[in-house]
């Protein structure tokens, strides 16, 4: 008596019928509903939750949204149809959105207007001496203050740092003018070593090293808020082991430090970037004057003397819509070079 082998199905070989697939219409996948198992074994269902549920159920906190969503729609999205006026000649008293259409005409006017390039040109020269200076400087303040050990020193510090930001920019161009004029006490310590006075503020070659240095005292401080937040969520399990491996302070700032906060460096960079053209109104028009104007205007300023001082709303329209743009372009390609290269991106 022998035993017969079980039955073993062939393998699908080129000679062998190949049944034909089934098509048909593909059915809509509904989205996979995660649940959670409990300590005791019992699963616990996600529970699929509507925009209208989650309204309905936390109305209260969506309503402190109402009176943001408000301020931003009739401050910031409203004005944009007023660009329109930028191709409409606009006549006071007449048609909110201009009288007559006019075309690109105030466009061709700034493009041959030389005062306006050169207001663009101190505008670039400025931006870029804020990205270079200003912007590193929080970081740096930010990774000596996390060395600090001393409570008591690091806390006076971030004190005296993020209290010139609350000034008003009225005080600090106030205290620009004590300090640097001619009795003022920049001149005082120079006269004392045996240096003659300088007009500072009647000197354009000044300007910049002034602007410069009042928005580093007034900003730097206050910027070092975020870096040190991202500080906070670097896991101190990866400066004891890179301790373990031999690694100084300087290689664990380069290695640990510098990577946990790349991603709040990326956003803030990219922020920066956006507003490049839109260099600081305020204080440059607090500060500067007639005779420092060549190196001193910058497309705010030359924007408020063209629409606001001389009443040219249709031309002013047109070079804010030129700035606006330049700025859009600036944060787009910034985003999507940083999404590229780095991983980090603000979309």
């Amino acid at each position: 008596m022998s035993l017969q082998e079980p039955a073993v199905a062939d393998p699908v070989s080129p000679l062998a019928p190949i049944a034909p697939a089934i098509t048909g219409p593909k059915k809509k996948r509904r989205p996979r509903r995660e649940s959670w198992v409990a300590h005791d074994g019992t699963v616990i269902p996600a529970v699929h939750q509507t925009w209208r549920t989650a309204l309905r159920k936390d109305w209260r906190l969506y309503s402190f949204l109402v009176l943001p969503l408000i301020f931003l729609l009739i401050f910031r999205y409203v004005p944009i149809l007023g660009n329109v006026v930028a191709f409409r000649r606009f006549r006071p008293g007449g048609s909110m959105f201009g009288d007559e259409w006019v075309g690109l005409y105030y466009v061709k006017m700034f493009i041959n207007d030389q005062q306006f390039w050169h207001a663009f040109s101190n505008t670039v020269v400025l931006g870029l001496l804020t990205l270079l200076i200003v912007f590193p400087l929080p970081i740096i303040l930010a990774l000596m203050l996390n060395e600090v050990r001393s409570r008591t020193f690091k806390r006076t510090i971030q004190t005296l740092s993020y209290l010139p930001h609350f000034m008003s920019i009225v005080i600090v161009a106030g205290i620009v003018f004590q300090l640097t004029s001619v009795n003022g006490t920049v001149n005082q310590i120079i006269e004392a070593t045996g240096g003659s006075a300088i007009t500072f503020m009647q000197e354009p070659s000044w300007f910049r090293t002034i602007y410069l240095t009042s928005e580093v005292w007034q900003t730097v401080g206050w910027g070092t808020i975020l870096y040190l937040a991202a500080l906070t969520t670097i896991d101190d399990q990866l400066y004891e082991a890179s301790r373990i491996d031999g690694a100084n302070r300087w290689q664990q700032t380069w290695h640990i430090t510098l990577p946990g906060i790349r991603p709040t460096m990326i956003v803030l960079l990219i922020l920066n970037i956006g507003t490049f053209m839109a260099v600081g109104f305020e204080k440059i028009l607090l500060l500067s004057n007639p005779l420092i104007y060549s190196t001193a205007d910058v497309i705010s300023t030359y924007l408020y003397r063209v629409g606001i001082v001389s009443n040219s709303i249709s031309y002013a329209t047109a070079i804010g819509l030129f700035e606006a743009l330049i700025g859009v372009a600036l944060i787009l390609s910034a985003n999507a070079i940083s999404k590229k290269t780095v991983g980090a991106s603000l979309w």
